[in-house]
């Protein structure tokens, strides 16, 4: 079909500060898509993959050349023609809500995802010195049943007893952020079992995958950045126990279903998380969860405000404002 395509960027100030092993970030800036038939319009979010290289002027040239390039297109030929990454998924997301539009049906629906339920979403925990993650974690547990932690590979037991000691009662998981490759992969994961931490992203860096062979651990491993499209599961099943989903990464919804289904045929557990980003990106991620073990949707929290037609957080959960009713 022939399409209308336009793409800025919008920036959004970071509640505080987000903290990783690669840095600080004080705001995000995410690429708005909308696209056109003449009488329905639908619009996607994205987020630059900044450690890939991508910025939002980078993703706007990719999509205002795909759509000058391409006179007729839809979500196949954007997945077969188009690299994946925040570009392709802006144009994705924008297209299956132009669908949704045309059909006039529910995203669950139209992706033959299940029908959405509150979802508990995991919620971060910078980087920090322990004495400050012990206090972040308690300024949370209040408030959120889950807790992922971002760590270093330099005393990270340290940090995950002391938001244990914070909150207590909370569900841990942990990002390693590909730090441990010089580590003792098996100490480490049985030094954390011992605060109940029930799962660990990408402990050594993409590519080197290997190094989790014959690795005995007490707590699953799940591949992050190792991860970006179906193609990549069947390599990684043989190291990990699950795979995180992110649409960024993946370059869109269609592209995350896909690496859904083959992680389901290989056996893998799913994780469907987020970068920093608004609930209009949160949308589409939050229709895949719907299949996911794990969830981790917090992107809009980390954020000083958010859109005001936003997604529900309460109690822990995720939800749409207005959940269907059976």
């Amino acid at each position: 079909m022939t399409l209308s395509v336009s793409a800025s960027m919008e920036r959004w100030p970071v509640k505080g500060a987000f903290i990783i092993s690669r840095g600080a970030k004080m705001h995000v800036d995410v690429i708005i898509c909308h696209v056109g038939d003449g009488t329905h319009s639908g619009t996607g979010e994205a987020t630059p993959i900044y450690y890939e290289g991508e910025t939002a002027e980078s993703c706007i040239a990719d999509i205002e050349t795909f759509a000058r390039t391409h006179d007729h297109f839809d979500r196949q030929i954007l997945l077969d023609e188009m690299q994946r990454g925040a570009a392709r998924n802006a144009l994705d997301c924008a297209l299956w809500d132009l669908e949704c539009q045309q059909q006039g049906q529910p995203l669950w629906r139209q992706a033959a995802l299940p029908e959405p339920r509150p979802l508990t979403s995991a919620f971060t925990i910078s980087l920090g010195d322990p004495a400050k993650m012990e206090a972040d974690a308690r300024a949370a547990s209040g408030i959120h049943s889950m807790l992922k932690l971002k760590l270093s590979g330099s005393n990270d037991h340290e940090r995950v007893a002391a938001v244990h000691r914070g909150a207590p009662d909370a569900r841990l998981i942990v990002d390693a952020n590909e730090s441990w490759n010089d580590l003792d992969i098996a100490e480490e994961a049985t030094l954390l079992a011992q605060w109940g931490v029930e799962l660990i992203e990408q402990p050594v860096s993409a590519g080197r995958d290997d190094l989790l062979a014959h690795v005995r651990s007490p707590i699953p491993f799940c591949a992050d950045e190792s991860c970006h499209t179906a193609a990549d599961v069947p390599r990684l099943a043989p190291y990990y126990q699950a795979v995180n989903i992110k649409l960024d990464k993946a370059g869109g919804l269609t592209e995350a279903i896909l690496i859904a289904d083959a992680a389901d045929k290989a056996g893998l557990k799913l994780m469907v998380g987020c970068m920093l980003s608004t609930s209009l990106a949160i949308r589409p991620a939050f229709a895949l969860a719907q299949r996911a073990t794990w969830v981790d949707l917090d992107g809009p929290l980390l954020l000083a405000k958010d859109r005001p037609d936003a997604m529900r957080f309460a109690g822990g959960q995720v939800m749409l404002d207005h959940m269907p009713k059976n």
